[in-house]
């Protein structure tokens, strides 16, 4: 059970969603000395790109309970969720194949003090920047991953959907919007794809809940100066039902150190 008070006698939940371009990287380059110190409650990462037999004790920090969800492909895609708290269940997979087969759905279940339970997965949109057979893979996930989060609604599931979508979703989210609306990730019918997550089924970007006019980003390309000169993208988020809009404390991108091309995206939520 999920119980943590702070002197407010309010009960916080930090969860983190993080692409970690394989966690071996991220671990050589201080994640988890971070990560020790960071008081995340629930992290979820995208693109661990592990195999079951290479997920070593450096990866397993003492005092987390750990699941790691992996590709049938050696080196590629993953999820992994680590939390402070124990699951009460956790499941892979959504029931289709570009989903399955390459580790990009996990989802945990919790429960609270209270005996309320909610769900905080990790998910892994495929990117289409590579061509033309990529982006159609990407349109066809994107068509099956709408069915569940339509059917979490009719559900009435509480849950908090973390991750690397590989989609911006408004001009604000990213420093170069005239030179990208033909790229992948930038597309009208991408971006259309999440006003239907929150315009018509209600869900809530939970980063603009708490930061509605900021710009900042959460992916930097490799190439030139991106990183140094803040030439970014916001493509990673909380998408979080209806239920815990109102519980949205804190939002902050973690910047000061980098562990990936993307950056820990860190919310805080009252229980």
């Amino acid at each position: 059970m999920i119980a943590k008070d702070l002197d407010t006698g309010a009960k916080m939940l930090r969860v983190v969603s993080i692409n970690v371009n394989g966690l071996r990287s991220a671990t050589a380059k201080g994640f988890f000395q971070w990560l020790e110190n960071s008081g995340a409650d629930i992290v979820c990462m995208q693109e661990t790109r592990l195999q079951p037999h290479q997920w070593l004790e450096e990866h397993k920090p003492a005092g987390w309970h750990m699941h790691l969800c992996h590709a049938e492909k050696p080196g590629y895609s993953g999820t992994a969720i680590y939390s402070r708290h124990p699951f009460s269940s956790i499941n892979n997979g959504l029931g289709f194949d570009i989903c399955d087969t390459q580790g990009r759905f996990t989802a945990a279940e919790f429960q609270t003090s209270e005996g309320k339970n909610f769900v905080v997965a990790s998910l892994y949109l495929p990117s289409g920047s590579s061509g033309d057979d990529a982006q159609a893979r990407k349109d066809l996930f994107l068509q099956e991953m709408l069915l569940h989060f339509r059917q979490w609604r009719e559900q009435g599931k509480s849950i908090i959907v973390c991750g690397d979508y590989n989609i911006v979703h408004k001009e604000i989210d990213i420093k170069n919007w005239k030179g990208n609306q033909k790229n992948s990730g930038v597309l009208p019918h991408e971006r259309a794809w999440l006003d239907t997550l929150y315009d018509e089924l209600g869900y809530v970007d939970a980063f603009r809940v708490h930061r509605p006019d900021t710009h900042e980003y959460s992916w930097w390309s490799n190439r030139g100066q991106a990183w140094a000169n803040n030439v970014g993208w916001r493509i990673d988020y909380h998408v979080v039902s209806p239920d815990w809009r109102d519980r949205v404390a804190n939002a902050f991108i973690y910047r000061d150190e980098r562990f990936s091309d993307h950056a820990p995206v860190v919310i805080d939520y009252v229980l």
